[in-house]
């Protein structure tokens, strides 16, 4: 029996070896293209979602202080644009930062708007030397740049920065 050379193939595996290797790698690029987009679309559901649910504690606070018009009915928190471009933040840690801030500043809802100055202090200390760790392991401090109260709508300004862990 004689066994055939393979020289004449030659040409051709090459072709189908180019061949597999096209289909590996753009079976690679789509699964990356693939992958980004749904981690894309899980960032916004996950931003959605939490502003639903601020949106619905919002009304419920909003008819709970409906008759009374010289109260804090509800709060607002923005963080400025120069620290989350510092502090890197993806959208997911600082609607966290702002969830996390808004519930420790919701003492202050259904207080009287003209008492606010005697609970500044209180709010100071409590922010003051504050640490948020995230899920990822990192901590952010924050800093409350403004405070307005208007409309019985109290609105933070706050910066965010990333804290350096102390050595373990």
């Amino acid at each position: 029996m004689r066994v055939p050379s393979f020289y004449r193939y030659a040409d051709a595996l090459r072709l189908l070896g180019v061949f597999l290797v096209g289909c590996i790698v753009g079976g690679v690029v789509l699964h990356s293209l693939f992958v980004a987009k749904f981690e894309a679309m899980y960032n916004t559901v996950y931003g959605l979602e939490a502003r639903l649910g601020q949106y619905e504690a919002d009304i419920a606070k909003l008819k709970q202080y409906k008759n009374q018009h010289t109260v804090i009915k509800s709060i607002q928190i923005r963080v400025l644009e120069e620290s989350t471009r510092s502090a890197r933040l993806d959208r997911m840690t600082e609607t966290e930062l702002v969830k996390r801030v808004k519930e420790d500043l919701s003492i202050l809802l259904g207080r009287s708007i003209y008492d606010i100055d005697a609970d500044a202090n209180l709010v100071r200390k409590l922010l003051e030397s504050k640490t948020y760790d995230d899920v990822s392991g990192k901590d952010y401090a924050i800093e409350l740049k403004t405070v307005l109260l208007a409309d019985n709508v109290l609105q933070v300004w706050m910066t965010v920065r990333v804290k350096a862990k102390p050595p373990a």
